[in-house]
């Protein structure tokens, strides 16, 4: 009597576990591959599922954008100047089924592509192409990862090259460049300000050359600046236009005497 009351039970209970592992919940950035005896059957989630044990299989996918790192490469650009360059890529899962079926690991192989794709296009520029036209670069580089890890179902969405590691000898050269081009910059500032400077008082001699009280005014001027220091000895200029009427007077006096 006590064994067919426990087969019923037993029955029971192992339907309920049946059941429960049978329930799947996938949340809302989830979605689950399902694969019946083998094959490819449907992409379900999120939400409760229902996978049959022993009849089908799940395989959980993630939706979210993969931050993942590239490690540092070993370079040689045009240029054959050798430096270490490492990258971050930004991707993620826009087709589950393919990113399941088409390719072993998804991520694994969006690792090596990228760092494949990085040390091919950074080594057909020169140096001062990797440090001064980033965006471009970067540009390439999303392109040409987004376009190999298409049949994969994978999206890749930005590429940016973190850190460029320069030799010692070459960090010295760079630093003796770009001081150079700043003493440079320097001289060519100068030379226009003294040319700027020159033009200016060219221009305002002239005005004075054709204008004599304008100097007159300007002598002025330069004695009210001067006698506000009280401990300067002031000498004073006295123009020669000041005895133009005595020179008049002596002038027509001696061609007097010359006449009589």
């Amino acid at each position: 009597m006590m064994d067919l009351l426990l087969s019923p039970m037993i029955f029971v209970v192992i339907i309920v576990l049946f059941i429960l592992n049978s329930i799947k919940i996938l949340r809302e950035y989830e979605r689950g591959v399902i694969f019946l005896l083998g094959r490819f059957w449907k992409v379900k989630g999120p939400g409760i599922i229902i996978v049959i044990p022993g009849v089908q299989k799940m395989v959980k996918v993630s939706l979210r954008t993969v931050v993942m790192d590239v490690p540092p490469q070993d370079i040689i650009t045009r240029d054959n100047v050798t430096v270490k360059v490492n990258a971050v890529i930004y991707f993620r899962v826009m087709d589950s089924q393919k990113a399941i079926i088409e390719v072993e690991d998804f991520l694994y192989a969006t690792s090596q592509i990228s760092q494949t794709t990085l040390r091919s296009i950074l080594g057909q520029g020169q140096l001062d192409d990797l440090l001064s036209k980033r965006d471009s670069i970067n540009a390439e580089l999303q392109e040409i990862i987004d376009l190999q890890t298409e049949p994969w179902g994978i999206k890749v969405s930005a590429v940016e090259v973190k850190n460029v590691d320069l030799p010692q000898e070459m960090q010295r050269a760079i630093a003796k460049q770009a001081e150079a081009e700043r003493e440079r910059r320097a001289k060519i500032i100068n030379a226009e300000g003294e040319f700027q400077a020159a033009e200016k008082l060219g221009q305002a001699a002239d005005i004075i050359g054709a204008h004599q009280p304008a100097l007159q005014l300007r002598f002025l001027q330069t004695l009210t600046t001067v006698a506000v220091d009280k401990n300067s000895t002031i000498i004073f200029p006295i123009p020669i236009d000041l005895f133009e009427p005595f020179l008049k007077l002596g002038e027509k006096a001696s061609s007097k005497d010359k006449q009589g």
